[in-house]
Formats: structure tokens, C-alpha cells, sequence
């Protein structure tokens, strides 16, 4: 196939988020959901007027409200080190290790709500409901994963257009899947682009046809960095060393507005790679009319 990389270049995609992409809501609601009661216990401490008294009181009574604390500061662990000029003390919300019948570490953790403003965001009637306020923090925190999300995108859209093509997982495609897994299961060997073994390199799909057997790579990219070189470099070389194996195919299905900065190298790999693919080339069919 005779293509144009500029061409090719110019419809790459600036994002391929989701309507789930920015903010997973049902995880947010479960993690809430969780320490709802806890959340609503502690609600009691809003507009105190002796609120370190009476933290106290709610705290021997319910010391599972100690729970929901980290998460008041946007913090996803059960201990929290904080220190100042009178030095510093791992505090631990595992209520499985905390007695407020000492008085000692009841000061504590009183210094601690207060020097972090917990005391006076209840209090002074900052917030008015905890779970709200606890909703917002998760939602805020569940942003984090938006990262991770996006690594998982490429794939999910590239493997709804093998299912599309009408492949079937576990039967026809199969997902990542390591070069030795392949041998053992086509009985080909790969031994070329696994460094004669010695390197363990895993495909994000591997296709199955009557006579070929596809692996896949896939990935998106909506910002620059050095890895993008680095990942257009290591595709060439499998490119090329998987030219001598019968059979087997290597196929990349790459997009994002990141590889403008990374054209070169990327073009390096265009001009050596016969399969090489992005989203307009899946929603045009790429599949049904390659994987043979």
C-alpha cells in the first residue's frame, strides 16, 4: 500500500475520550457509599462550639469514624505523617490500632484536626454536609485516574473494531498475550524479535486468521515526550526483525496529536512498516480488508 505519511499525519486525532474518560461517578458514589454512615456521625461536629470535646466524646463512642478522616484531607491511606516544630508522629486511622481511653494519643489526634483545619472547616460552618464535601474530594481524587483510564482507550477502541471485523476473544483474538505464550499455542517461532528468548515482550492483541498470525501494538498519544521516539524506534526494529518469520505479522494502530512533535522518527518507522495504522484507518475498514 502506497500512502502518504503527511497525509496520513494530518488525520490523527487530538483525543479519543469517552463519555466515562473524566470521572468514573460509579466508583466515586461506591467509595462514599462506603463510609456513608461514618461520614453522617461525624456530621454531628459541624458548628460545635466545643468541638475538640466533643471529638472526643464522639470518638470514644464511634472510633470507626476515624475512617473517614484521610479522605477529609484527600488522602487514600490509613496513615498520615505530618510533623512542625514539635517534631512529627505517623497517625493511624485503622481503628483496629486506636484506643481513646489514653489520653496521650487522644491529644494527639486532636493536634492533628486541628493544625490540618479539620477543626475549623467544621466549626465555623465551612461545609454543611460531610458527604457532600467527601463526594466532591472522590471526585476530585477519581480525576488521578484519568491517566490510567487513557492508556486502557486505545485499546478498547481498537478492540471493538476487531470484534466488529467479526473476531471472536479467546477463540480468534486474544489479549495480551506474551511471545512465549504464542509459540506454544501456534507452534511458530518467534525467536527473531524475542532476542532468541532472552527478551519477554507481550502484544496487546494477537489475531489468528487461516493463514497469518497477527501480533498488535496500540497506543495514543495527545502529548509529547521522549517515549514516543523511543516507542516508534523499538516497533521499527520488531518490524523489521519479524520480516523473517512465516506467517507473522506485526501491526501497530497509533494516533494522538503527540506524535506531531515525534514526526521524524515516526516517519522512520511509516516508510519501513507495512502495517502501521491509525483511527481513521480502523473506521475505514483496515481490519476486515489486512487481517487475512
Amino acid at each position: 500500500m502506497n500512502r502518504n505519511f503527511q497525509m496520513w499525519l494530518s488525520s490523527f486525532r487530538d483525543s479519543i475520550a469517552d463519555y466515562k474518560y473524566y470521572i468514573d461517578f460509579e466508583k466515586v458514589h461506591y467509595n462514599v457509599n462506603n463510609i456513608k454512615v461514618e461520614l453522617n456521625i461525624l456530621n454531628t461536629l459541624i458548628g460545635s462550639k466545643n468541638i475538640k470535646n466533643d471529638f472526643k466524646a464522639l470518638v470514644e463512642k464511634y472510633p470507626e469514624v476515624l475512617k473517614c478522616i484521610p479522605l477529609l484531607l484527600a488522602v487514600r491511606s490509613n496513615e498520615i505523617y505530618c510533623q512542625d516544630i514539635n517534631g512529627g508522629y505517623l497517625y493511624k486511622f485503622n481503628i483496629k490500632n486506636i484506643s481513646f481511653n489514653i489520653n496521650e494519643q487522644y491529644d494527639r489526634y486532636t493536634y492533628f484536626m486541628e493544625h490540618t483545619g479539620l477543626f475549623d472547616l467544621l466549626e465555623n460552618h465551612i461545609i454543611s454536609n460531610l458527604v457532600d464535601y467527601a463526594t466532591g474530594v472522590e471526585t476530585g481524587l477519581d480525576s488521578n485516574g484519568r491517566k490510567n483510564r487513557g492508556g486502557h482507550l486505545m485499546e478498547d477502541l481498537v478492540e471493538s473494531f476487531i470484534k466488529k471485523a467479526g473476531f471472536q476473544k479467546d477463540k480468534t483474538y486474544f489479549k495480551e498475550m506474551k511471545i512465549k505464550d504464542i509459540e506454544d499455542k501456534f507452534d511458530i517461532d518467534l525467536s527473531e524479535i524475542s532476542n532468541k528468548g532472552k527478551t519477554v515482550k507481550r502484544f496487546d492483541f494477537v489475531i489468528k486468521t487461516e493463514y497469518n498470525i497477527y501480533g498488535i501494538e496500540t497506543n495514543f498519544y495527545a502529548s509529547s515526550g521522549s517515549k514516543l521516539n523511543e516507542t516508534a524506534r523499538s516497533y521499527k526494529q520488531i518490524a523489521q526483525e519479524s520480516l523473517g518469520i512465516s506467517n507473522f505479522k506485526f501491526v501497530w494502530f497509533t494516533d494522538g496529536k503527540g506524535w506531531i512533535d515525534a514526526r521524524n522518527n515516526l516517519e522512520e518507522t511509516f516508510e519501513v512498516m507495512e502495517y502501521i495504522y491509525n483511527i481513521k484507518d480502523l473506521e475505514n475498514g483496515i481490519i476486515e480488508e489486512v487481517f487475512k
